[in-house]
């Protein structure tokens, strides 16, 4: 675990695991989440792996500035990130907006992205008018507010009648308000439709057949944007297929490792 300067004023927790000469597989997290989102996933993935999680701004252990954020601020965020620990060619996961981050990457560093996964995110996702409610909504009261109805847009039905589910709610609330209302501007404002398009890189999108907020025909509409590139449905699952389904979803992800010969 340790800190990344980005900037003057800005800090971003990073962690590794795996093997420090590895192929890098980089993951980004969603909205509301921190690091830990994958936790149940990197133990079931290949060996050899150098793998690298990080908190974007505003979320988890790194510094939160002032907000609203810009989609490309996030973008530079990661590249920034990735320059530092010297990754070049990576296989980059994003989830939700984490997924967002990973196109923007794609498009600008080349070098840096050799191949990604698009889980449960889109080229763009919602319209500006209902982020700005629910940035009005935190900046008023609080993520707390908007807890009930993101939880059921995350996790199935079943899942949040289980123990766990109380961890993530709680994870959410957690956040920073200022950081959840930042990364919701960022999402309301980017539209990557037309520079995801024209992508040409080894590509898998993942959705969840319960997901409340990036239902699979979203998922499947952009990841039909890059040609060749591959969809996965993972079942009994939200917005967090990760979390419900961690085996099935290393599984998925574990082959397009081996498929892209990233080990």
């Amino acid at each position: 675990m340790h800190m990344i300067e980005i900037e003057e004023d800005l800090r971003l927790h990073v962690r590794e695991d795996g093997t420090p000469d590895g192929a890098p597989v980089v993951f980004a997290n969603s909205l509301g989440t921190d690091l830990r989102l994958w936790d149940h996933v990197l133990p079931l993935l290949p060996e050899g792996l150098r793998i690298i999680r990080y908190d974007k701004r505003g979320h988890g252990l790194s510094d939160c500035p002032r907000g609203p954020y810009l989609m490309g601020a996030l973008v530079r965020d990661a590249e920034a990130v990735l320059d530092a620990l010297n990754v070049r060619n990576c296989l980059f996961v994003g989830l939700s907006i984490g997924g967002m981050i990973a196109q923007g990457l794609a498009v600008k560093r080349m070098d840096q992205v050799r191949a990604m996964v698009l889980s449960n995110t889109a080229a763009k996702i919602g319209q500006p008018d209902m982020w700005q409610d629910r940035i009005n909504a935190v900046q008023k009261d609080g993520i707390e507010a908007l807890a009930d109805g993101v939880m059921e847009r995350w996790f199935s039905a079943p899942f949040r009648e289980t123990r766990e589910f109380h961890a993530w709610r709680n994870m959410l609330i957690r956040q920073p308000a200022e950081g959840y209302a930042g990364c919701s501007a960022a999402i309301a404002g980017t539209d990557f439709y037309t520079p995801t398009s024209g992508l040409r890189l080894p590509t898998l999108g993942i959705a969840g057949s319960e997901d409340g907020s990036t239902p699979p025909d979203l998922v499947r509409e952009t990841v039909d944007l890059i040609p060749g590139a591959r969809f996965e449905l993972i079942r009994r699952a939200g917005h967090l297929p990760c979390v419900e389904q961690p085996q099935e979803y290393a599984a998925v992800l574990s082959e397009f490792i081996k498929e892209t010969g990233h080990v």
